[in-house]
């Protein structure tokens, strides 16, 4: 089987390919970025390519599936820039894929494509994807989400899985997320656990995890199987703004929400 990943030296991407160095149903994985890393792994090899403007088509043929994971959050400043990636990048992969006879595509939606719902119960893959209106994240994700429906009513010879998973980490990735996350407003040598006094803690926050290596595993389950439609991916338990205090040996400062 041979698979081609979209962002493939990204926080998921690096975790995925490790998963599918290690599946003997795997024979060749195409590693896409946008430019060629100086990383190696088993049975990949590499192609540089900007999803929003290169021909992508070339990269799919004799592929029995597309995973897109290719995503930017930075900078957040330059809208237009994320949404060429974000949106017309994402349905270029996917029109792409349909046009080189691909089989399966996988595609890394998120949890941050639900509309606002509960906080004292889980929600499942029914709950509505319009997004929140004031994260430019959520609403390209809830973009997608359409863009992915109509492409799955025009091309149902094409097996869809999307997976929405929760917060993913990895250590590896620990300086990437940092900066997502938290910007300059917190220097690096300041997360040393005690280093850091205090951290805001925003009251009725809470959140999932999921560790890199569970979400590969996912993607990889959804490479091989057969199943189609949207998968929740996120582990246990329940997190609240306190636990990042916690783990980081400081003391939380309870900040209303904004």
């Amino acid at each position: 089987m041979r698979v081609v990943v979209i962002g493939a030296t990204g926080n998921v991407g690096t975790a995925l390919l490790r998963a599918l160095a290690d599946e003997p149903a795997i024979d060749s994985v195409l590693g896409v970025a946008r430019r060629l890393p100086a990383m190696s792994a088993m049975k990949t090899e590499w192609a540089a390519a900007d999803i929003g403007t290169d021909a992508l088509e070339p990269l799919f043929r004799n592929a029995d599936a597309v995973v897109s994971l290719a995503w930017r959050i930075q900078p957040s400043r330059r809208l237009n820039e994320l949404w060429r990636t974000n949106v017309h990048g994402s349905t270029r992969v996917f029109d792409a894929a349909a046009r080189a006879g691909v089989r399966s595509l996988v595609y890394a939606s998120s949890v941050g494509a639900y509309s606002p719902g509960p906080k004292d119960r889980r929600v499942d893959e029914s709950w509505p994807v319009d997004g929140v209106p004031t994260s430019f994240y959520a609403r390209h994700k809830a973009e997608v989400e359409r863009r992915l429906d109509r492409f799955e009513r025009d091309h149902p010879d094409v097996r869809v899985a999307r997976l929405r998973p929760a917060l993913i980490f990895q250590r590896a990735s620990a300086e990437e997320q940092r900066r997502l996350f938290l910007g300059a407003f917190i220097p690096s040598p300041l997360l040393r656990r005690g280093l850091l006094p205090v951290m805001p803690a925003v009251r009725g926050l809470r959140f999932q995890a999921v560790h890199a290596a569970d979400a590969a595993d996912a993607y990889r389950r959804a490479i091989l199987g057969e199943a189609r439609g949207a998968f929740n991916v996120a582990g246990e338990p329940v997190l609240e703004a306190e636990a990042f205090a916690t783990a980081l040996g400081v003391r939380p400062v309870s900040v209303p929400p904004r």
